[in-house]
């Protein structure tokens, strides 16, 4: 069980955190995939107003820093201009929208296309109110067989071990069911609905799983053994061309000290790409592109 005596205090847009060089925002990505609009939106967000870059986390969420603020609070205009981007969908749930994914799933690689299980499961973590008391750093893992997240610290999450089965997952070492991968969204949120039963909302309360009695079989229980096909690791794709499944290709683009300046945007959109994906190596890959 967890010793603190605070709730979480992990930064969004309407509660940022208050670091040296100025106001701290974190837009949260579910699977990383976004428009490139989106993203170039957010950018001038902070040439305006912060440090001059979007920075890349490690669990493929974006960061602006250095914005002006008062006593903590950011002006309208910054709020507003981040709003208008549409890479926060819901106010009351921002911080909660924790989703992890193959950055490559759907394009190349990997047993299954976890693409509409991140949409699925973003959609039902908004739409359920309690589900807004999840911690900022609550996080879901969805591999897709290739095992280039599996071995990611996670609170919730799958690994695909078909085209159409996944098994659950719950803290670190707990495994769930094998369930039906259109199930996978709804077995997942009312995992997490159990965990908020179970840590209850007083200011000690557990953020993780790890943290509860039981920790993962606490939720999972204990009559479930791990898949065979979950035994899986891959590191980062390499750098560069990458040929995806459906004849097209992805470039897999550094960004220095995972900072997104206005140059290496500029290089983005002149490929003309209506959707990029933030990975958790701090990159970005820039999908579906005419193998010319």
């Amino acid at each position: 069980m967890t010793e603190r005596t605070r709730r979480d205090l992990c930064p969004g847009l309407l509660r940022p955190w208050i670091a040296d060089d100025g106001a701290l925002v974190r837009v949260r990505v579910p699977g990383g995939q976004l428009p490139t609009a989106a993203l170039d939106g957010l950018l001038d967000v902070a040439r305006r107003h912060g440090d001059g870059a979007v920075h890349l986390t490690s669990r493929a969420n974006l960061q602006v820093r250095g914005l002006a603020h008062d006593d903590g609070c950011l002006p309208d205009e910054v709020v507003d201009a981040v709003m208008a981007t549409g890479l926060m969908p819901s106010a009351s749930h921002e911080r909660v929208r924790n989703v992890m994914a193959s950055p490559l799933t759907g394009r190349s690689g990997g047993r299954a296309d976890l693409r509409p299980v991140v949409r699925d499961l973003d959609e039902r973590l908004c739409a359920d109110p309690a589900l807004a008391a999840l911690a900022g750093r609550f996080l879901f893992v969805l591999d897709d067989g290739r095992g280039d997240v599996a071995g990611r610290d996670l609170d919730l999450g799958l690994v695909a071990i078909s085209a159409d089965r996944v098994q659950l997952r719950a803290g670190r070492d707990g495994w769930g069911p094998v369930v039906a991968i259109d199930e996978a969204a709804e077995a997942l949120v009312g995992l997490a609905r159990r965990f908020l039963e179970r840590a209850g909302s007083q200011a000690g309360s557990p953020w993780h799983v790890d943290e509860l009695d039981g920790a993962g079989a606490a939720l999972v229980g204990t009559g479930h053994p791990r898949h065979d096909e979950t035994r899986v690791s891959a590191e980062p794709p390499p750098l560069g061309r990458i040929s995806q499944d459906d004849g097209r290709l992805a470039l897999h683009l550094a960004a220095p000290d995972g900072r997104l300046d206005r140059r290496l945007m500029d290089d983005v959109l002149a490929l003309g790409p209506p959707r990029v994906v933030v990975t958790p190596w701090r990159t970005l890959i820039v999908p579906d592109l005419e193998n010319a």
